[in-house]
């Protein structure tokens, strides 16, 4: 595969927010949410996702509210959540704290009642009987029509509308795999003539890394959690992460994340799929090469599935317990810079269900152990490669090379360790 487009620099080793805006506040608006900004770039976050801020359609809406997935404009925002000046706002307000801005972006189908039902319905598939449909058998949204290509045309129109507009700096592409790959590489054609923007694609389809500056790590994601179920072994996991390493430094990029919208209403919270281990999972998908994911509340820590179709704000105390985790850990990678760091998985002493990897660049060295099990670990690291003095990032303790040659590792905890 060779990549059609250079990712735009600031993108690199990203660290992503995914906002839940309806969920976020009884507000769930625009400006409630500039309230958040100093706290998330504390945090590390280096760029907003808005999940779609577009109106959603009325008929056949799911719940009292319906899927932010359905709109009935692309040229609009959701009155939930405030008027176009209120998006303006809010995005000079990101780009003040050195931030960036993508949304969400649903070109696969639209709502029943879109706009384009009634001024273009040549825009949509139809079925035998002439009617519109889903080829999911998604109730509440129709599959557009890509032979169309004044519809194609229509929807790069409108995409640019949010880059002139509202100075948005990329695109969370839905089910990007859905919509011909042809249309995005126009798409992009055109797009990134107005300024570079990130393209991140929901899909894993490895043509399409042709297109998308990153795509979706659903394969580690899903074997984490047959680990956790013992379907697979640590030894899996490993080939599955080397496998991702190697197209990284081919260029490509994946989003890794323990959690995300989809996955904490459907299927369930990071501590439903991992229990004790959520946090390890956490660093492990941090720590790794790659863009990293934050879901609205994992900062809390939220424990509870968020509704979809209704409100249901996230539980907000009076402190973010894991603030100071997420900070350490996305700190870390912006320290890293641009480049795209070695990887060296280590060996530990032949426990096999210990992960432990070395991530180098030419500034700084990292060591990360976790302990993958429910039983306390005895390891011996190689230390050959090891050398110095290391900080522990959590504690802020120092650690001698020689040392790391006999550690004992509790059920599920992490070691990071930074040299130089």
């Amino acid at each position: 595969m060779n990549r059609l487009f250079e990712r735009v620099g600031w993108s690199v080793n990203a660290n992503i927010y995914e906002v839940n805006l309806r969920q976020y506040s009884h507000e769930g608006t625009f400006i409630s949410f500039i309230r958040e900004l100093p706290r998330l770039k504390d945090m590390g976050i280096t760029v907003l996702w808005f999940m779609p801020i577009t109106p959603i359609s009325m008929e056949k809406r799911l719940g009292s509210l319906g899927s932010y997935y359905a709109c009935s404009s692309y040229l609009k925002t959701n009155p939930e959540y405030g008027t176009i000046q209120d998006f303006k706002q809010l995005v000079r307000s990101i780009h003040d704290l050195g931030m960036k801005v993508i949304i969400d972006w649903v070109a696969n189908h639209t709502g029943w009642d879109h706009e384009w039902t009634q001024s273009h319905p040549s825009y949509y598939k139809r079925n035998d009987q002439g009617s519109f449909y889903d080829n999911h058998n998604w109730a509440d949204v129709i599959d557009l029509n890509y032979y169309d290509q004044l519809m194609r045309k229509e929807m790069v129109s409108s995409m640019a509308f949010w880059i002139n507009e509202c100075g948005i700096d990329g695109f969370r592409c839905d089910m990007a795999h859905l919509v011909p790959l042809d249309f995005w590489r126009d798409a992009r054609d055109t797009l990134d003539q107005i300024k570079p923007l990130f393209w991140l694609g929901e899909t894993e389809e490895y043509n399409y890394q042709a297109v998308f500056d990153c795509s979706y790590a659903w394969s580690w994601m899903h074997m984490s959690q047959n680990y956790m179920r013992g379907r697979a072994g640590i030894e899996e996991l490993k080939a599955l992460l080397i496998s991702y390493q190697q197209n990284i430094q081919a260029s490509a990029s994946y989003l890794f994340f323990t959690t995300n919208h989809d996955e904490n209403s459907w299927n369930g919270t990071e501590y439903e799929k991992y229990g004790d281990a959520a946090l390890a999972m956490a660093v492990l998908s941090c720590m790794w090469n790659g863009d990293a994911l934050v879901y609205s509340g994992q900062e809390l820590p939220n424990h509870r599935r968020l509704k979809f179709f209704d409100k249901d704000v996230i539980e907000w105390k009076d402190r973010y317990e894991l603030h100071g985790f997420y900070k350490s850990l996305l700190q870390t990678r912006i320290s890293f810079g641009k480049s795209i760091p070695l990887i060296d998985i280590l060996q530990t002493g032949g426990d096999r269900q210990v992960m432990a990897f070395r991530r180098t660049s030419p500034e700084k060295e990292l060591l990360v152990v976790i302990n993958l099990s429910g039983s306390a670990k005895h390891l011996q690291l190689d230390e050959g490669l090891l050398q110095g003095t290391y900080t522990d990032l959590m504690t802020g303790t120092k650690k001698e090379a020689p040392s790391l040659n006999n550690l004992l590792m509790e059920p599920w905890t992490y070691l990071i360790l930074v040299n130089r």
